[in-house]
């Protein structure tokens, strides 16, 4: 939800890179559509190319969402559970990534505990770390704790036993094919090792929607590099060639959503539980920004992942060839996105450029005056 801002030392190198990149890039199966956006997403300024996406007509989505706890994940969490006629959430699975994992799981059945879920959202903590590389985080921004500007409880409910990424195996192995889709909001540890290990799951995924990378709005962690991409690398690289469908919300979606005192209010004036909370959240976004750039106004990064399985109409974008910088001294993390077309190499995302913010905010409200 923030800006990130990296530590002085950014050359980690990687050892090896051999064992992760053992599957290949394939063309994604998303679909994209020009018709049926609203008419209110008409007048909205588009990147060039890009086009309204249509509604896939889908019923209730079967979820897991993989996340690092996390201001911003914290919201898209509940955005999900109070969304339970379209989504049907079945686990959190949790990676190193905003903070260290002992955190991120920490905060995680937390949020579960706010939305009365303790006992029907399971929750399994999975990578600590990259595939090859030392953890960064961004605690200078989210806190110490992962959740700054809430006040925290000890959670509730325990851990389930099982490796998140065993948990994901064991699931995509069972599923039906194309029934499960896949939300990743943090480093994509956990899904690419899951791949990786048991490629045969890959069958089962519906969608991998996940919230990384950064092009015509350039990084927030580097100049090059969004935070989730830069964190482990390999691990996008892994999960944009797995050849199955993938929607990617990036940065430039994230700044034409920013979150201001105005679009906090509603979220302050509900009166149920999880209305004030998100409510703190967004303030602290604000406040950070605040104090780092003098501005009243913070991205909206995670949350933006469940509006587009909620309403795919209120956004616009392209299928494109999405490649990552793996070895690159200044541009580690990047997204390479081939917008025009010119390494002719296929597709394999869809690449999401534009949003209704207008209508984001509005459901996201709805939603989470829904909740306890």
């Amino acid at each position: 939800m923030n800006e990130r801002t990296p530590p002085h030392d950014m050359t980690d190198e990687p050892r090896s890179r051999r064992s992760f990149l053992r599957t290949s890039l394939a063309a994604s199966l998303v679909t994209l559509g020009s018709t049926g956006a609203a008419s209110a997403f008409a007048t909205m300024t588009t990147t060039e190319g890009a086009s309204p996406l249509a509604a896939d007509g889908a019923t209730r989505r079967t979820v897991i969402i993989d996340c690092d706890p996390g201001q911003d994940d914290a919201i898209a969490i509940l955005f999900a559970l109070g969304s339970r006629e379209q989504i049907d959430l079945r686990a959190l699975t949790v990676v190193g990534g905003n903070v260290p994992l002992n955190l991120t799981e920490r905060n995680a059945r937390i949020v579960r505990d706010w939305a009365d879920k303790t006992r029907s959202l399971p929750v399994y903590a999975g990578c600590p770390k990259p595939l090859m590389r030392d953890l960064v985080t961004a605690a200078n921004v989210m806190g110490r704790s992962g959740l700054d500007g809430v006040e925290l409880h000890e959670p509730r409910g325990a851990l389930e036993k099982p490796h998140a990424v065993t948990y994901l195996i064991d699931t995509l192995r069972a599923a039906a094919p194309a029934s499960v889709t896949l939300v990743g909001i943090g480093p994509l540890t956990n899904i690419a090792t899951a791949l990786t290990a048991a490629p045969e799951g890959a069958k089962a995924i519906r969608e991998i929607v996940l919230m990384g990378g950064a092009w015509f709005e350039r990084g927030n962690y580097t100049p090059a590099a969004e935070f989730n991409i830069f964190v482990d690398p390999e691990a996008a690289s892994i999960v944009l060639g797995a050849g199955v469908p993938v929607t990617v919300v990036p940065r430039d979606v994230s700044l034409k959503t920013l979150i201001t005192p105005a679009r906090i209010a509603p979220f302050r004036a509900l009166r149920n539980r999880c209305g004030p909370i998100v409510a703190d959240i967004l303030a602290a976004g604000v406040a950070y920004q605040k104090r780092r750039r003098g501005v009243e106004e913070a991205p909206m990064y995670d949350p933006c992942t469940i509006a587009y399985l909620l309403e795919p109409t209120m956004f616009g974008g392209r299928r494109v060839n999405v490649a990552v910088e793996t070895t690159g001294q200044l541009t580690l993390g990047e997204t390479v996105v081939d917008w025009n077309g010119r390494t002719k190499r296929p597709a394999n995302a869809m690449w999401l450029t534009d949003i209704d913010a207008e209508r984001f905010y509005a459901l996201l409200l709805e939603r989470i005056a829904r909740l306890p």
